[in-house]
């Protein structure tokens, strides 16, 4: 049994697209504009991640074009360096990657699904494990996983069939969000947010969440906001590389990769920009967490950082509330879908390389991994019990940007290991491009482990934990 080849170019894309716009977008602007409090840098935030995403996409064109199989960004660390630091990102995405982000997915999706539907509830629990309280939304979220799953076992046509269609249609509905946005704003809103707009100042709260002060930011202090903001823009822009992940299922791999997340990256960072600017002509910046409406809250304490429900709500009344808490179920829904679908081939090269459970190598009839789909469900499922959404977020982000670095400097190496190579395309403006990447996303993560280590620090272990467990499977094998 052998993969089969069924995601042809608008597969792609969607699977990039669509995999890339979760939940994020809609939520995390609020602990921006916390941040950062500034219309001007929340945009600027917004407008590097997407940046920093596009240069990564390019860059990678060159590595899919010369080895589009499945695993994508395992397999490009293996031939640039060796299989320990392949086996590092592979169990990083299997630990925390890749099931962290289907677990915050999941969870964002029960969530809003607790918008139509108030039994799904964090506050509703039913069951305590020790000290652990399991909710009614998280059961909603391990079974939305569940369901993903099984409905991927069944083959790789019907999990990108849901991507596409599920993937076009929210790309659609935020396109005709945004066109309206343009049309139906608040006038006095837009003027304010847009006045003094890069006079930045952090929100300080006191215990019970009343602000006790605004600081203002300049210099480094400034800088180090940005960088932390970025946290939740660069996860809102991940799983954009999701797709070299199933590279022996794409047709003309070589071509199509790399048009799909050129042109995926693209469209997602303009959407993101758009829908801020949408946020930012109908509610106000900076709010009171006291506040009795959308409007004295702000996009600072929208409700549950609902930003986009609470500017819908701004713009035509409860109606709209629940179009775009629809709208984000879908997201949701349909990002979960490609996170599962992809992630899966990872593990799968893992074991056929003797460094996973061996019966995840194995397909089934219908050409998928479905042991290693399982498994990764499992696991998502317990991370769903383990923590907050913003716990996952900035766990998965961190871990997620060193295996970035790796993967991009891997160009370089391959260069000179592999210089007769076949390189269909090559990584854009190289060598600037690759290697402005490299120290902006280097920046990055020292600000965050200096500034953010509750979760920057226990990801690191987490990926230096596999080097004895490395050695062990090797043994073993």
């Amino acid at each position: 049994m052998s993969f089969k080849k069924e995601i042809k170019l608008l597969d792609g894309i969607m699977l990039v697209a669509g995999t890339m716009i979760g939940s994020g977008i809609f939520i995390v602007s609020a602990d921006i504009a916390r941040t950062l409090g500034s219309s001007g840098y929340l945009l600027l935030v917004w407008a590097l991640s997407g940046l920093l995403t596009i240069m990564a996409a390019l860059s990678y064109s060159e590595l899919t074009g010369m080895f589009p199989k499945a695993g994508g960004q395992y397999i490009f660390l293996k031939e640039a360096y060796n299989p320990l630091i392949s086996f590092l990102y592979g169990w990083t995405v299997f630990l925390v990657i890749q099931t962290g982000t289907i677990a915050a997915v999941a969870v964002a999706f029960a969530k809003f699904t607790g918008v139509f539907i108030p039994f799904f509830s964090p506050q509703h629990v039913i069951a305590h494990i020790g000290s652990l309280n399991i909710s009614t939304q998280q059961l909603l979220a391990i079974a939305v996983i569940a369901f993903l799953t099984w409905l991927n076992t069944m083959g790789v046509k019907i999990g990108k069939w849901i991507q596409t269609v599920l993937g076009s249609t929210k790309i659609l509905a935020l396109l005709a969000l945004i066109g309206i946005g343009f049309f139906v704003y608040h006038a006095d809103v837009a003027i304010a947010n847009f006045t003094n707009m890069w006079e930045a100042h952090k929100v300080v709260l006191n215990e019970t969440g009343q602000i006790v002060r605004r600081d203002l930011l300049v210099g480094w202090p400034l800088i180090v906001a940005i960088g932390t903001s970025m946290v939740g823009s660069m996860f809102s822009m991940d799983a954009w590389n999701n797709i070299t992940f199933a590279g022996e299922e794409v047709v003309n791999a070589r071509r199509t990769i790399g048009l799909s997340m050129g042109i995926g990256t693209a469209l997602v960072s303009l959407i993101y920009i758009l829908l801020n600017c949408v946020y930012l002509t109908n509610l106000p910046l900076q709010g009171d967490p006291s506040g009795t409406d959308v409007f004295s809250k702000g996009i600072q304490f929208a409700i549950n950082d609902r930003v986009a429900v609470a500017a819908a709500e701004s713009m035509a009344g409860h109606i709209a509330v629940s179009l775009i808490s629809l709208l984000i179920i879908v997201s949701t829904f349909s990002c979960l879908n490609g996170c599962i679908l992809s992630g899966a081939r990872v593990y799968y090269k893992m074991a056929e390389d003797k460094l996973f459970f061996n019966s995840m190598s194995k397909l089934n009839s219908n050409g998928v991994p479905a042991i290693a789909l399982i498994v990764q469900a499992i696991w998502a499922s317990l991370l769903c019990l383990s923590g907050t959404y913003g716990n996952l977020l900035d766990y998965v982000i961190f871990a997620v940007l060193i295996f970035y670095i790796f993967t991009i400097a891997g160009i370089f190496i391959l260069r000179k290991k592999l210089p007769d190579a076949e390189r269909p395309y090559k990584a854009f403006g190289y060598p600037i491009i690759p290697s402005l990447y490299i120290l902006l996303i280097a920046f990055i993560c020292i600000i965050l482990l200096i500034y953010k280590p509750d979760y920057t620090w226990p990801g690191l272990f987490i990926v230096a934990l596999g080097i004895p467990v490395y050695y062990i499977l090797k043994r073993r094998r």
